[in-house]
């Protein structure tokens, strides 16, 4: 499991757009968000910084936790 900063995502729409580029790159991916924290729980195949690289061309720089 990875878990990532993404200080830009504060609503829902932020929310979906992050979890829709993570299953964009990887479909069997489980991601939990908190939208609180500004923070997902992504559980994938995918290397973190794929996960990382995916939300950054979708506008949602990310770090690890």
């Amino acid at each position: 499991m990875t878990t990532l900063s993404i200080p830009d995502m504060n609503c829902g729409h932020c929310k979906t757009a992050v979890e829709t580029a993570i299953h964009k790159l990887d479909p069997a991916a489980a991601v939990l968000v908190d939208l609180v924290a500004r923070r997902a729980e992504i559980t994938s195949a995918k290397t973190e910084s794929a996960l990382i690289a995916a939300l950054a061309a979708v506008g949602f720089p990310a770090q690890t936790v």
